[in-house]
């Protein structure tokens, strides 16, 4: 027996020290890089977005199939050429059908990112049509079908620039997918600098098969969309080499062939945004957020080890363990941390916190039976095991869609809180119950001392449930009455675009001052941040038609600051109507597994209780949302999807207790048994609710205005989980069952 708890010991201290290891340093300090990365949201960087061209997709005549697996390549493509910049942890996906989203956290020259990333070269070989009368004709608007009109730049001996048209096949002879390789080399006949190329074998049997066919026709070269040549094919070129010459200099020569070299683009892109941005939180509400999130976690530690003694510190000291496995996990992984990240953490936080109450309270239980500590601390982590597991495991199905099917800061709270639920799952079922073992065995504890503030209830919540239905219906219809009203002055900038105004200052501002100056003309919501690197240059994003009100109230409160305005401009939203429907995708399927998995492990009316108590808990929160006149953005979302995970667990761990007591109390009826259930988990519910709620508060009052809307969310949102899991979840069961049964 002690041999085995030494070994489970020496288990826990390795593993300890290995997320130890990965973990330290979590953040950059001096010259160490740290384990973990910020993202955009909290550190900064360099975001650019390309959009597939459709008008020349259409033209190449490629099948919906083979365009979807060039956009992939395309991906691949740029991701090559980001290496080179040696950015850590950089973010490239695809955003809908058709753009691709780069972002470079931390990137400390933006110049250098944007000028390799962005040089897209897309290079084709197209067929050109020599009538002359035909091209006239294009000129003119009649463009022959399967035909397309380009031009290319051609110097006369003054130097002059000249368009020349050309016409050219529609659909290309041979694209840049079947490069292999391009370097610099100098022109044979007049030791000009060209570009060299070799083709892949497929490319080098295409371009034999074009060049045999064609003998005697010109074969343009077109680069971006433009044509840089258009030689004479003079007889078969076989062997898979050729040139691309035009009036290049030595430089030009290099570029070019770096950027062939790193994958030349399969589909013509064109960048659509392209951005240096400071953190949109803002250094000082990052400070703000994070001492919240401290004082939270202490009062938290504090509340536990008064509340529960030893067993207490036993938690605090699982809870410490948990949160260095997390990170040392996501420092493994090389984890970019983003504000959606970090509402995972703080879920898992309240899970891990919530386990361990399970337990606790299980064990109170079971010393009151009149069991010895070393039996009670047994039964009581057997029997909370189930009500963990399952509530854990729910979570889980949902983070797991979340992954699949979402995008963005989806998937980062996704990975967040699946990482999290693992960890807190190993804390508090090995690593408290090893602690536990020790000191049973090497202390030989006669009494496990706990306060109670809640002692024994026999409150007839089902009674209420009438009562608790009309209000609930009410605070919802409201809230979509509001919501519905509101219509677009839902959604804030990510969702909705706006107006981005750069000003830059003569000197250093702050950003705290700027948004107080704005608070006074109703422009409170706009979003700040600096751009670039220095504090001399501000974004401001707003989703009113309100540039020109900003401005002039800005230049006259600071007029010592010599405001200028460099640039307004419209800003897309961050989030299109596709990531929009992968997102909800995300949380429907995520919710039939839920539906799946408690149907199993319970019955079907459990699994639909559960559902109707997560949908009245998102409606309730954005209804409240709107009625107090925030907005919807992607912190909101991440938010909302904490509240979801939340919810679950809370009604989860009732519905255990139900079964359990179905089992015992056979002749009960279902409104009886779900009241004994609620009323003897209900010291655990409160608790559980406290502990999430201390850190909510805390980022709620002391976490700055930025993530106001981020805390109040998660505030009402949590309010709403404890109470549907009473009084809604309940009774759905209870309408579910046979009236002489229930």
């Amino acid at each position: 027996m002690k041999r085995n708890l030494f070994f489970k010991a020496v288990f826990i201290v390795v593993i300890l020290a290995v997320a130890a290891f990965s973990s330290y340093p979590p953040f950059d300090s001096g010259e160490r890089k740290g384990k973990l990365s910020l993202g955009l949201d909290l550190r900064g960087g360099v975001h650019l977005a390309w959009q597939v061209d459709k008008d020349k997709l259409n033209e190449m005549g490629l099948s919906a199939s083979l365009r979807q697996d060039s956009i992939g390549r395309a991906v691949e493509v740029i991701r090559n050429r980001i290496d080179q910049l040696g950015v850590k942890e950089p973010s490239i996906y695809t955003e809908g059908e058709d753009r691709i989203v780069v972002q470079l956290p931390g990137l400390d020259d933006p110049a250098e990112a944007i000028k390799t990333i962005a040089d897209v070269a897309f290079l084709e070989f197209r067929l050109v049509n020599d009538d002359q009368q035909k091209v006239t004709e294009a000129e003119n608007g009649k463009v022959p079908l399967g035909w397309v009109l380009k031009y290319q730049t051609i110097i006369d001996e003054r130097g002059t620039e000249i368009e020349t048209p050309m016409l050219v096949k529609a659909k290309p002879a041979l694209t840049g997918e079947m490069l292999q390789s391009a370097y610099p080399t100098t022109g044979s006949s007049i030791g000009m600098p060209v570009v060299a190329l070799e083709f892949t074998r497929e490319g080098a049997k295409r371009f034999a098969t074009v060049t045999a066919s064609n003998v005697g026709k010109q074969l343009a070269i077109l680069l971006d969309d433009r044509v840089i040549s258009a030689p004479r094919i003079r007889s078969a070129i076989r062997g898979g080499k050729a040139v691309i010459e035009g009036r290049f200099t030595s430089d030009e020569v290099q570029r070019l062939s770096r950027q062939l070299s790193g994958g030349a683009l399969p589909v013509p892109l064109k960048l659509i945004d392209n951005r240096s941005i400071s953190p949109s939180l803002g250094s000082d509400s990052i400070r703000k957020g994070i001492s919240a999130a401290i004082y939270g976690f202490i009062i938290v530690v504090v509340f536990m080890g008064v509340y529960y003694l030893i067993a207490g510190l036993i938690a605090n000291f699982a809870l410490c363990i948990n949160i260095i496995l997390l990170t040392g996990v996501m420092g493994a992984l090389g984890f970019t941390l983003t504000l959606p990240g970090i509402a995972g953490i703080i879920l898992t936080i309240g899970m891990a916190v919530d386990a361990n109450v399970l337990i606790y309270e299980r064990i109170r239980e079971e010393l009151k039976a009149g069991k010895t500590v070393h039996s009670a601390i047994e039964a009581g982590f057997d029997r909370a095991f189930w009500t963990i597991f399952d509530s854990n495991i729910t979570t889980l199905i949902t983070a797991a869609f979340l992954f699949q099917f979402g995008t963005g800061p989806v998937k980062g709270f996704a990975v967040t809180l699946s990482i999290g639920i693992l960890a807190s799952m190993f804390t508090a079922l090995f690593v408290s119950r090893v602690v536990f073992e020790i000191l049973t065995n090497n202390i030989q504890l006669k009494s496990l001392k706990m306060f109670r503030f809640i002692s024994d209830t026999n409150i007839d919540f089902l009674h209420k449930r009438n009562i608790a239905t009309i209000a609930s219906g009410v605070i919802i219809v409201i809230g979509i009455v509001a919501f519905i009203a509101r219509g677009s002055g839902n959604f804030g900038i990510d969702f909705s675009g706006g107006t981005l105004l750069q000003l830059k200052s003569a000197k250093a501002i702050s950003l705290d001052e700027v948004r107080n100056a704005l608070k006074e003309i109703g422009e409170e919501k706009t979003v700040l941040q600096f751009y670039g690197k220095n504090k001399t240059d501000i974004l401001l994003r707003t989703d009113s038609d309100s540039a020109e009100l900003i401005f002039d109230t800005l230049k006259e409160k600071f007029a010592d600051y010599n405001l200028i305005r460099e640039r307004t401009e419209y800003v897309g939203p961050a989030i299109g109507s596709e990531l929009r429907q992968q997102a909800f995708l995300a949380i429907l399927f995520a919710l039939g597994g839920i539906l799946l998995y408690i149907s199993w492990r319970f019955e079907f009316k459990f699994a639909v209780g559960a559902i109707v108590a997560l949908i009245h808990d998102v409606l309730v929160t954005l209804g409240i949302f709107a009625l107090t006149g925030r907005e919807i953005s992607l912190s909101i979302v991440a938010a909302v999807l904490t509240i979801v995970g939340y919810s679950l667990n809370d009604t989860i761990v009732i519905f255990d207790r139900v079964r359990e007591n179905l089992h015992i109390h056979k002749k009960k009826k279902l409104t009886d048994i779900l009241n004994l259930s609620i009323n003897s988990t209900l010291s655990r519910t409160i608790l559980t609710s406290l502990t999430t709620l201390f850190v909510v508060i805390s980022l709620y009052f002391f976490g700055g205005e930025v993530i106001n809307d981020f805390a109040f969310t998660l505030l009402v949102g949590i309010i709403a989980g404890t109470y549907s899991t009473i009084f809604i979840a309940s009774p759905v069961l209870v309408l579910m069952t046979k009236p002489e049964n229930s």
